[in-house]
């Protein structure tokens, strides 16, 4: 069984960085997989922050864009998402997840992580 695990979260302070990262169980499974990271902050719907694709293509949502990286280190079996300038917006849960397509007309296969807390202060 595929697991997920993340980690780097914590208390930073606005116009800093943080990088988490999430480590997978599985020595090829980020070199197979899409993985992506989600957040959710406390009275806010669940939202994709960046993602990338197992030929290496990323994508960010609009408010991180330019802030936020994320990059995939096969050597070291892990996924990161470096966070660049963190507002106090950015405060959430932040989740790893990778997703396998197995068949391609059918969807993914997809792990999730149990998540990090991030916290920016002003």
């Amino acid at each position: 069984q595929v697991q997920l695990v993340e980690s780097g979260g914590g208390l930073v302070q606005a116009g800093g960085s943080l990088r988490l990262s999430c480590a997978a169980s599985s020595g090829s499974l980020f070199s197979l997989a899409a993985v992506a990271w989600y957040r959710q902050a406390p009275g806010k719907q669940r939202e994709l922050v960046a993602r990338i694709e197992d030929g290496g293509r990323t994508s960010y949502a609009d408010s991180v864009k330019g802030r936020f990286t994320i990059s995939r280190d096969n050597a070291k079996n892990t996924v990161s998402l470096l966070m660049n300038s963190p507002k106090p917006e950015d405060t959430a849960v932040y989740y790893c997840t990778a997703a396998i397509w197995t068949v391609i007309t059918m969807p993914p296969i997809t792990y999730w992580g149990q998540g990090t807390q991030v916290t920016v202060s002003s």
